[in-house]
């Protein structure tokens, strides 16, 4: 149940005080995402005990986590206008600092919140697949190129899937039974991406989603789902935390095949210096 279902189901049974942080919060939800308990209490006129009690009886664990559920609401209702105006009053030095606090936010909270069981679940997933297809739309695109470009120096049975409409169901038509799917979309979610993994879901494709929230559309068709968070008020996605995770996945990965990607880079090296792909002597996979 989302937090607008929490309060129109409880709204009757509310104190007075509890009705009007209701109503401010329904009327606006973008505002009081970022206020804290003493500051919605003193913009109300109630009680910050009122606001931890409402909080409460909504069903949340302290107010943070209802702080968190308004700002999930943002991320997935707002229009990329409204992201915009939200950051109108902010000044610049103000700015830096928010966006670099999120970012280190949610690179914190996605360790804390990642089954390590689950992440290496997916590595054996992808060593196991006849086929990787990875899909990731619009915002995701350069996500899932970044993933591919790594992963195309380990595997040869890729492709990647970053961009249009009606031609997403024609690359991934063939995927089937022993293939897998990597599916990658944030809030406000691409419907595309959403449709594809259906599809190859129904193909009997194994699929992983890499996406924001175990409530999001991608992970109630994922057999295996990897949770990277992504708060930020804003028109552009965070998707630091995100890039962290597929660089550990990387990582991992070339781990276990250690000896293959030396052999492998040992005469790429040869063809890059043959070519001055790189300036300098100190050349790598950058």
């Amino acid at each position: 149940m989302d937090l607008t279902m929490r309060i129109n189901s409880g709204f009757k049974t509310m104190s007075k005080g509890q009705k009007l942080i209701a109503e401010y919060i329904l009327a606006h939800y973008d505002k009081a995402a970022f206020m804290t308990a003493a500051k919605l209490a003193s913009r109300i006129g109630v009680s910050e005990s009122t606001v931890v009690r409402f909080a409460d009886a909504l069903g949340y664990d302290g107010y943070p986590k209802l702080q968190r559920a308004l700002q999930e609401m943002i991320r997935t209702k707002l229009t990329t206008v409204q992201r915009i105006e939200m950051t109108g009053d902010q000044d610049e030095a103000s700015i830096l600092q928010s966006v670099f606090k999120t970012d280190m936010a949610n690179i914190r909270s996605t360790l804390e919140e990642i089954d390590p069981e689950v992440f290496s679940q997916v590595v054996e997933s992808i060593f196991s697949a006849k086929h990787i297809y990875i899909l990731g739309l619009r915002s995701a695109a350069p996500l899932v190129q970044f993933f591919s470009y790594y992963l195309s120096f380990i595997f040869e049975n890729i492709t990647v899937v970053t961009s249009g409409v009606s031609d997403v169901f024609e690359q991934i038509f063939r995927a089937g039974e022993g293939d897998l799917l990597i599916g990658v979309s944030f809030p406000r979610y691409s419907s595309r991406t959403v449709e594809g993994i259906n599809f190859a879901k129904k193909n009997g494709v194994k699929i992983v989603s890499i996406t924001d929230s175990l409530l999001s559309p991608l992970a109630s068709q994922a057999d295996l789902c990897l949770v990277a968070r992504s708060d930020m008020a804003s028109f552009a996605d965070s998707m630091v935390a995100a890039f962290s995770l597929v660089n550990a996945l990387i990582v991992a990965i070339g781990s276990r095949k250690k000896d293959e990607i030396s052999q492998y880079f040992t005469k790429l090296e040869a063809v890059w210096d043959e070519y001055s792909v790189y300036l300098g002597k100190d050349r790598n996979a950058n």
